[in-house]
């Protein structure tokens, strides 16, 4: 991902939703590159806001409390291979899945 695909998304989101959008993003360098400086005026002219959220904010990042209580909580803690990490995590994985 470039940051000027990531213009073209921006722009496709904002033309497609036709109205009032606002997009959390993360830091990512193509979400914070200087070449998206320019498109900011005009996305937000079409009814798009960015938010950012804070550099290290993994409170907010569901993904990132998932991880947390997979690595913490229910994997036991041992020397693994990554054969046996990817198994155990699939078998976490398969427990929401069948839910």
């Amino acid at each position: 991902m470039t940051a000027m695909l990531f213009v073209g998304f921006l722009g496709l989101l904002a033309e497609r939703v036709g109205k009032p959008l606002i997009v959390i993003l993360d830091n990512a360098s193509v979400h914070t590159a200087k070449a998206l400086q320019p498109y900011l005026q005009l996305l937000q002219e079409q009814g798009l806001t960015l938010y950012f959220l804070p550099p290290y904010s993994p409170e907010l990042n569901r993904i990132e409390k998932l991880w947390h209580k997979m690595k913490y909580e229910w994997l036991a803690f041992k020397a693994r291979d990554a054969k046996t990490l990817e198994e155990e995590v699939d078998t976490i994985l398969q427990g929401f899945r069948s839910n």
